[in-house]
């Protein structure tokens, strides 16, 4: 299959990553694939490191230039089907594909839960889509609500990891891989600094645990550096606090880690962090936020706390630090979940036999008979 994926986001996150690991992974299964974004996108020079080809267009705003851009790349390279990702980008896709003799399938995937509205433009849009795709039951129920889709053609595929990547390992020798104290006990968390991952609850309620052989490491870049250094600056924590910036090799910062936290008060899929940290073998304190508990069942592969409660928050982390058992049967429990539910190969089979399907439905083929 040639595949097209448009993203019209600049910025860096797991919506960006899945886009560009799923890429890879069919690109190693045979399939011609290519990204299309922004020139001044992150992920314009990303791609590079996937091993995935990229265009730039100028589709971050809905302007004539973008969708003009975009026609003429869609009428040369004429590939088979194409999945949007963001509002822009996939107005502009499906504008431009009204206009075409012969359009490709479109693909729509819906990687957050904030609400989407009803009215008859977003319903157009989105019944463009031979197939809809969200990252987690809740966000695929929510647009068969407000949009009255045909079930049949929205599906959840949440993010598959990589579960020989990541996966548990010596925490002392993690540890001091990194330049940790392995006689410190180290709470972390793995998230773009946006406001709505919670970073500052989480600071909160690291500073209400008042313990000395307690560290923090967050592991991450975004909007939200300047905020979370105030307030560690105002909490008087900057000792007891690491900013590992971005990193290529989040699975070494799990790894090292002895309790995971993904605080979230919004817009959350499944969080691929949340799964990563689950294959990992961690005790995990989240929120259930968006598709969150669709990943992780309370009191059996994480603790779940109310969004923005900040004792709560801290209660539930203290109860992981000292009752190890209890912990390390959480992060037990939730390693085999994520390798039954969650593993790369499954989302990529899911993808392929969706981008298979609207193809197919697009050429007037019946693929059950295929």
């Amino acid at each position: 299959m040639k595949i097209l994926h448009t993203e019209a986001s600049c910025g860096w996150g797991g919506q960006e990553i899945r886009i560009l690991e799923e890429s890879r992974g069919l690109i190693g299964r045979g399939h011609e694939l290519t990204v299309a974004c922004p020139a001044h996108a992150r992920m314009t020079t990303e791609a590079a490191r996937f091993g995935v080809p990229v265009v730039a267009l100028p589709i971050e705003f809905k302007t004539v230039a973008g969708l003009k851009a975009l026609r003429a790349y869609l009428a040369s390279h004429a590939p088979d089907v194409v999945n949007t990702h963001s509002s822009a980008d996939s107005w502009l896709t499906a504008l431009a594909c009204a206009t075409l003799g012969s359009p490709p399938a479109i693909v729509r995937t819906r990687h957050i839960s904030a609400p989407v509205s009803g009215n008859p433009l977003n319903r157009w849009l989105y019944r463009r889509a031979g197939a809809v795709v969200t990252t987690g039951e809740s966000l695929r129920r929510h647009l068969l609500d407000v949009l009255e889709l045909d079930p049949a053609r929205v599906v959840s595929v949440p993010t598959g990891i990589d579960i020989e990547r990541f996966m548990p390992a010596d925490k002392a020798a993690a540890k001091l891989a990194l330049g940790l104290d392995p006689a410190h006990k180290h709470l972390g968390i793995v998230a773009t600094l946006r406001s709505w991952k919670g970073h500052l609850f989480l600071l909160d309620a690291f500073a209400l645990l008042k313990r000395p052989d307690l560290h923090l490491l967050i592991v991450g870049e975004g909007p939200q550096l300047g905020a979370i250094r105030d307030k560690i600056a105002a909490l008087g924590m900057a000792s007891s606090v690491t900013l590992a910036g971005q990193r290529i090799d989040p699975e070494r910062w799990l790894q090292a880690m002895d309790v995971f936290c993904l605080p979230s008060y919004a817009n959350e899929g499944v969080p691929q962090a949340v799964l990563q940290a689950m294959l990992c073998g961690l005790p995990i304190v989240t929120t259930t936020v968006g598709a969150i508990t669709e990943a992780v069942t309370a009191g059996h592969t994480a603790l779940v706390v109310p969004p923005k409660d900040i004792a709560a928050l801290a209660a539930a982390i203290a109860r992981l630090l000292d009752d190890s058992a209890f912990a390390a049967g959480l992060g037990d429990a939730a390693r085999r979940a994520a390798s039954t539910d969650f593993s790369r190969n499954l989302m990529l089979d899911r993808m392929e036999a969706i981008f298979r399907g609207v193809i197919d439905s697009r050429q007037g083929r019946d693929p059950a008979r295929q």
